[in-house]
């Protein structure tokens, strides 16, 4: 018989922006006259930059002549020239220490926030600033990284950290141990970025507590003010302790043609059963 994962059963609804989407709809219909703010998922109101789609029926040529047909790549990482584009612009021009084989293209930053966890113990525990993009939530419920949520929604097994108008919405570091904290910044839903200061302390705290951050920069092209980091690896010692997740879909407006890049490190490493240092590095290559 076919079994189901019973960790499923723990989620309280299905995803959350469908949802919202629904109860809009609803609220619509029986409110046909009311002037409604959503808000749901932010997707684009614009056309695609001409740059965009001059080069994507410029690949979609390529793709139609035998001379320059290519299909599937040498390996699962992306296209060399893309991936030393993103590394000499993205992070080099930054002063960060990546290179292009440490780069990984992807089908989006929400499927690789997910799918980091299949490389990750099965007894880990994890934090969460509080509110968060359900994501980080969600995918570690069904990955069984939890207990039964309570009445408030709170699944037992996570961390929240609250990011309040008290605390500038700048969430403390965890005082308990966990083994992987997700930060966003800049952040959704707060909008809030992070300095150089708070990131380093992040990074010290992650590093003296054997943990790994798993950071998501995917609004990091919407950050304007001189000196924010724009990538966690602006922040020395952080090859050492964080994985950073980028979105192309923010900073060109494409949402849902599904393109976006991981970084892993070559240096960032986890224990095995046995307590061996293994890289993830080359785990999340076999992907």
């Amino acid at each position: 018989m076919t079994r189901i994962n019973d960790n499923y059963l723990k989620l309280q609804a299905g995803y959350l922006f469908p949802e919202i989407a629904r109860r809009v709809k609803a609220f619509a219909a029986d409110n046909p006259e009311a002037q409604i703010i959503k808000l749901g998922i932010g997707d684009v109101t614009e056309p695609l930059p001409a740059a965009c789609t001059e080069a994507m029926r410029a690949a979609v040529d390529e793709l139609s002549r035998r001379e320059t047909f290519r299909g599937y790549m040498d390996d699962s990482q992306g296209h060399e020239w893309l991936r030393e584009a993103i590394a000499t612009n993205d992070f080099q021009s930054r002063g960060c220490d990546i290179a292009a084989d440490e780069i990984f293209v992807s089908d989006g930053s929400k499927c690789d926030s997910a799918n980091i966890l299949d490389i990750l113990g099965s007894d880990i525990r994890i934090a969460v600033t509080d509110p968060v993009y359900p994501v980080y939530v969600d995918t570690n419920v069904m990955a069984g990284h939890t207990d039964a949520a309570n009445d408030r929604g709170e699944y037992g097994g996570i961390l929240y950290l609250p990011a309040t108008a008290e605390n500038n919405f700048t969430p403390p570091l965890p005082t308990e141990p966990v083994d992987v904290v997700y930060l966003c910044y800049p952040n959704n839903p707060t909008g809030t970025v992070a300095t150089k200061e708070t990131l380093a302390g992040w990074v010290d705290w992650a590093k003296a507590n054997d943990a790994l951050i798993l950071f998501d920069a995917a609004y990091e092209a919407f950050i304007t003010t001189p000196g924010i980091p724009h990538s966690i690896y602006e922040i020395d010692g952080a090859r050492d302790c964080a994985i950073e997740f980028r979105s192309f879909s923010k900073n060109a407006g494409f949402t849902g043609v599904r393109c976006a890049l991981t970084v892993v490190p070559k240096s960032l490493t986890g224990k095995s059963a046995g307590g061996e240092d293994i890289p993830l590095h080359g785990l999340w290559s076999r992907r």
